[in-house]
């Protein structure tokens, strides 16, 4: 049987997951509407970079605008709702922000969706509302734990998006990812920060705690447990963990960084990436019985072989350029 072609709308598409989301979308054949932030410059972030931008409808607009979420909705069978501010160091800067955009922007998007009649909502979590571990590996169970701004506007968001399911059945799925990694990352994450100072020579790497564990999980990864659960009826209601289920530290990373280039560089405590004492997550660990059992999902990539592939993706000119190793991206 042939699968019937969705409709589906990406907001922040132009980010790190979303543009990879979007590459997802369009193979399997869906029609995609990619929701990319305004700006006078017309420019569509990450999406300026797939190759598959003449297949996709691209609009400029903010979520956190609810006449514009209602138009961008209209005729979707399924919204991947992504856009955000990520960022947690800036969120200790200006946390009004992330409440605009996290919030106020998820409601709007819920609201619109309702009114719509959209088929499907695939709201984006992230595994920072758990904060440190109080046991491991994390299910969906495990309580919520606001350990900054950003994490507290995503717990906000999560929550406004499940009130939509459980007052007005709107189809909500909460997809709840770890760590993920690969090529167009943002610099202030912390594998990016370590591929770019390597690749520009430096022997000292500037990073803030190592002892932090982490559950990586590659781009692809991440975005083929998204699209599942998109698909199974089963997860409506539902938050799901999305991960590999295995941790490993930010200075164990460091070090399998190095030997896949070839460096010995070694860190260099940096004060200045340190978050402030309470505010660390020290461990994280995704258990991800849950999304196998509704979809049989299980990672394709290994931390090694992700981490290869987006290595390859740093190390060509044009795209390191795009990143200023020098400088720390709050």
């Amino acid at each position: 049987m042939t699968r019937k072609r969705k409709r589906a709308l990406v907001t922040g598409a132009d980010g790190f997951i979303g543009s990879h989301l979007v590459e997802a979308l369009v193979s399997r054949g869906d029609q995609v509407t990619a929701l990319a932030q305004y700006n006078s410059l017309n420019h569509w972030g990450w999406l300026e970079d797939v190759d598959c931008l003449n297949q996709v409808k691209v609009m400029n607009g903010d979520i956190r605008d609810p006449h514009f979420c209602r138009q961008i909705t209209k005729n979707q069978d399924v919204v991947f709702h992504l856009a955000a501010l990520i960022a947690i160091p800036y969120s200790y800067v200006a946390p009004e922000s992330y409440v605009d955009v996290n919030v106020r922007g998820t409601l709007n998007i819920c609201q619109a969706a309702r009114d719509n009649a959209v088929g499907r909502v695939l709201h984006t979590s992230t595994s920072e509302v758990y904060g440190t571990a109080q046991y491991v590996p994390i299910n969906e169970a495990h309580p919520l734990q606001p350990q900054s701004p950003y994490s507290a506007s995503k717990i906000g968001a999560d929550a406004i998006a499940m009130s939509f399911y459980n007052a007005f059945s709107l189809p909500v799925t909460i997809a709840r990812p770890f760590n993920t990694y690969g090529p167009r990352q943002s610099a202030r994450a912390v594998i990016p920060t370590i591929i770019s100072q390597i690749a520009a020579g430096k022997t000292k790497i500037a990073l803030g705690d190592l002892s932090p564990t982490r559950d990586f999980s590659f781009v692809k990864d991440t975005c083929r447990g998204i699209i599942q659960l998109s698909d199974t009826a089963g997860a409506i209601g539902k938050t799901v963990n999305i991960g590999s289920n295995c941790e490993i530290s930010i200075g164990d990373t460091l070090q399998m960084i190095g030997r896949l280039m070839n460096s010995k560089a070694e860190a260099q405590n940096d004060k200045q990436r340190l978050r402030p004492e309470n505010s660390e997550v020290q461990r994280l660990w995704c258990d991800n019985t849950l999304i196998h059992g509704m979809t049989g999902y299980k990672p394709d990539y290994s931390l090694e072989d992700g981490l290869r592939e987006t290595i390859a993706w740093f190390l060509q000119p044009a795209n390191l350029a795009k990143y200023k190793h020098d400088i720390y991206n709050v």
